[in-house]
């Protein structure tokens, strides 16, 4: 297995802003591009997929002049005089039109979506018309022609979209709105980019997993579900390789079984500067992986880089049946199914994290997420920030970036305002279970006094 990526600087060890790593990032997964194998899908199994290519109407949305609400259709010209009173000539239901001529001085009784009849143009709601007085039989109403404009209450033909036109764009994640939007121009199926293959692994001597039973100095390891669930939620295949320990072997075999196996590798702890941090060492006998330390807070390490992997033939061969790991064949037959071969397998990304849970979780939506997204070929993933006035006095020092855990709410004022979940330790993973939001106070940024705006991302937006 080879690493073949190589930074503009050269330095074993980088100190990078947020910005700069974001970056890099990019320039590191531009060649690479999108996922590229396509699948067609029926909508209902689409739900959270990226689109592969444009989806064009085939039909006009609506695809007839149809009236917005309950009530009655006429011409526009009747509302010349101060009063207006038609005669009701007969009903036009959803999908059972009103075909017969109607003359002036008549309406339709109309129901939503219904086709508007031939010549009519506006649609008085039922609520604001009234049975005329001198009227036999319900057959006539009567409104004031001031409640209602003329062309009111009336969809046009091809005014959502016009046939031909683009009804969704390539590298969309199709929620259920989409969905929807695909389902009402006829189409069962669309067609999407196959489901990015995400390998995950914990190192470490002291992780346990959860159910073993307690021992001194060890600790139950919560970025593997923590960090699961992250990827989970993006709708990528999730690999789950366990736990690795501080063993040089271990830590060279389960790399290059997740090289074979995935787009990218992703694992935590172990790429600190610490002594028995085996996995910085091993990647760099591997090749020129990057050791960056960011200027931020929680998460500081960073490793990036790419692995040449091992063919998915040659793996399975030499792990034989003594790989705890099942999917290996799994997904090896599907490869061939799919005509998607491992053994010609593009370089597989490797994406480092610290191993405290919060650092974990914080460098995965500031750092993972993007470059997921964008291997996914998704294009709509960007997370909008917001401004939220501080509820209380915090202490910032300028040169890295912070994100602190929080909650934001409105106050009497109706303004969003936003306090920390308290102690900020990058292992109190309860202050994230707390956190409807995070705060982030850019780089150069001092302390921030109550009252003061400050930026927030809102969590249910990132995950």
């Amino acid at each position: 297995m080879t690493a073949i990526f190589q930074p503009a600087a050269s330095s074993l060890s980088q100190s990078l802003t947020t910005e700069q790593v974001l970056q890099q990032l990019a320039s590191l997964l531009e060649p690479l591009g999108a996922v590229a194998e396509v699948e067609t899908l029926p909508l209902i199994e689409a739900l959270d997929r990226v689109l592969a290519a444009d989806v064009l109407c085939p039909v006009n949305v609506p695809p007839h002049n149809n009236s917005a609400m309950d009530g009655y259709a006429f011409h526009s010209s009747a509302l010349q005089a101060q009063t207006v009173q038609l005669r009701v000539v007969g009903t036009a239901l959803a999908g059972a039109p009103w075909t017969n001529p109607v003359k002036p001085g008549e309406c339709v009784k109309i129901m939503t979506g219904a086709v508007m009849p031939a010549g009519l143009d506006t649609v008085i709601a039922h609520e604001l018309a009234s049975v005329a007085a001198d009227a036999r039989d319900d057959d006539h109403i009567r409104f004031d022609a001031a409640s209602v404009c003329a062309g009111a209450n009336l969809r046009l033909c091809g005014e959502d979209l016009q046939r031909g036109a683009v009804a969704l764009a390539a590298g969309q994640r199709l929620k259920p709105a989409a969905l929807g939007l695909l389902a009402s121009l006829g189409l069962a199926q669309v067609g999407v980019r196959r489901r990015l293959r995400v390998a995950y692994f914990s190192t470490g001597d002291e992780i346990l997993n959860p159910g073993a039973a307690p021992r001194e100095g060890a600790i139950y390891d919560s970025n593997r579900f923590s960090l699961q669930g992250l990827l989970r939620r993006l709708g990528v295949q999730v690999l789950d390789l366990g736990v690795v320990p501080d063993e040089p072997m271990a830590l060279e075999e389960k790399l290059r079984e997740a090289a074979a196996l995935a787009d990218v590798v992703l694992t935590s702890g172990g790429i600190s500067a610490g002594e028995a941090d085996h996995t910085r060492a091993m990647l760099q006998r591997l090749g020129p992986v990057q050791f960056w330390r960011v200027d931020m807070r929680p998460g500081r390490p960073l490793a990036v880089g790419l692995l040449r992997p091992t063919s998915h033939a040659s793996l399975a061969e030499s792990f034989g049946e003594k790989s705890a790991f099942s999917p290996i064949k799994e997904i090896a037959d599907s490869s061939q199914n799919k005509s998607n071969s491992f053994a010609a397998k593009r370089p597989a990304v490797l994406l480092g994290l610290p191993g405290n849970p919060v650092a974990a979780m914080v460098s995965f939506l500031m750092f993972v997420r993007p470059a997921l997204l964008s291997l996914m070929g998704c294009s709509d993933g960007d997370v909008p920030v917001v401004q939220a006035l501080s509820a209380e006095k915090l202490r910032k020092r300028p040169g890295r970036t912070e994100y602190l855990r929080g909650v934001v709410a409105l106050n009497a004022q109706g303004q969003a305002t936003v306090r920390s979940t308290g102690a900020q330790g990058s292992g109190v993973l309860s202050s994230m279970v707390a956190a409807n939001c995070l705060m982030v106070l850019e780089h150069e940024r001092s302390d921030v006094q109550p009252g003061e705006a400050v930026s927030i991302l809102l969590l249910d937006g990132l995950i």
